[in-house]
């Protein structure tokens, strides 16, 4: 694990579990992280999350979501934000993903937010990563 990158960490993890057709994975809890399954269950893309507490470290589980034919509710995730090269969009400029089909997760003074909600309140910030 490369902790330089934890978000990108979380994505693979989470892409790797889909592909192995898993129905939950563990990852090692971080505040970020759990911000980022907030939006990824009130986006749809998870059927929920739930942080263990434990030792060394806490770890977030996190439900993953298939159709009734086993389709997942992620096709794809990507990073867009990188730790060597950080994206930034003004809230004008923060364009839906797929015409709405997806979703960008967007690090704002206000707090995580998915791009949707970062345009309502009319707020810009670090483009973390797109889901769809």
């Amino acid at each position: 694990m490369s902790m330089t990158d934890p978000i990108s960490d979380l994505l693979t993890q989470i892409r790797n579990a889909i592909l192995a057709k898993k129905d939950r994975l563990s990852v090692p809890a971080s505040k970020l992280k759990v911000e980022v399954c907030r939006i990824l269950q009130e986006e749809g893309y998870i059927r929920g999350f739930g942080v263990v507490e434990g030792k060394p470290a806490n770890s977030i589980q996190i439900l993953l979501r298939y159709s009734e034919s086993g389709v997942p509710a992620i096709s794809h995730m990507a990073r867009v934000s990188t730790p060597g090269r950080r994206v930034y969009r003004r809230a004008d400029d923060l364009l839906p993903v797929r015409n709405g089909l997806g979703t960008n997760i967007v690090s704002t003074s206000q707090g995580l937010l998915s791009d949707r909600q970062a345009r309502e309140r009319r707020v810009g910030g670090e483009l973390l990563c797109e889901i769809w």
